[in-house]
């Protein structure tokens, strides 16, 4: 597929850009709820964000399956994605390896995402969600990763989200990984927090 005038382009340095996102990434699952600087120059179709589509850039290839949810099924969006990653459209949520919600409204439910199994809890998904902001006040936070606890929250969390960490917990070492995309930074919920209670 050769790129069109209409085709924005993707990383600058392909190799460099994409080891740097993927070292945030890793950062941010290691010491989980604790945001990762992570500047991402890049021009997308909105609404795709330039650190979330950052994210998929990095990870994504031909071999992981990618859903979206409805808002960025858009031909530009859709046209960037598959051109700079080269991962297919999943027809339905649970299929996908990579998920990727425009913002906290558009979450799917992480129950509803693929768990992997306790041979191969690595098939599970990664769900990749925008946000405007991280907070240090919300969730209380204990696990791999977190010296003692921590407080972490981010703007228009869903009320639903509690309930669905401790059930995720619940299925270590298979879950869902949760990776929030903010302007300049990254931040991560692993399946292997533990929520403490809300603060």
């Amino acid at each position: 597929m050769d790129a069109t005038p209409s085709l924005l382009p993707g990383f600058a340095d392909s190799v460099g850009d994409a080891q740097r996102v993927f070292k945030a990434v890793m950062q941010a699952m290691a010491r989980p709820a604790r945001p990762v600087a992570l500047d991402v120059a890049l021009r997308v179709p909105p609404p795709l964000t330039a650190v979330a589509a950052g994210v998929l850039l990095a990870l994504a290839d031909y071999e992981t399956p990618l859903w979206l949810d409805p808002s960025l099924r858009q031909p530009d969006i859709l046209q960037f994605l598959s051109f700079h990653t080269g991962a297919r459209l999943a027809r339905a949520a649970d299929e996908a390896q990579f998920v990727l919600a425009a913002g906290p409204a558009a979450m799917p439910r992480l129950a509803a995402l693929r768990q992997g199994t306790p041979e191969y809890p690595d098939r599970s998904a990664t769900l990749i969600v925008a946000v405007e902001a991280f907070s240090g006040e919300g969730l209380l936070l204990e696990g791999p990763g977190i010296k003692g606890r921590a407080g972490f929250s981010f703007a228009g969390l869903p009320a639903w989200l509690a309930d669905d960490l401790r059930h995720n917990r619940a299925q270590f070492p298979c879950g869902v990984d949760l990776v929030l995309a903010a302007p300049g930074a990254v931040a991560a919920l692993p399946r292997s927090v533990r929520l403490v209670t809300e603060g």
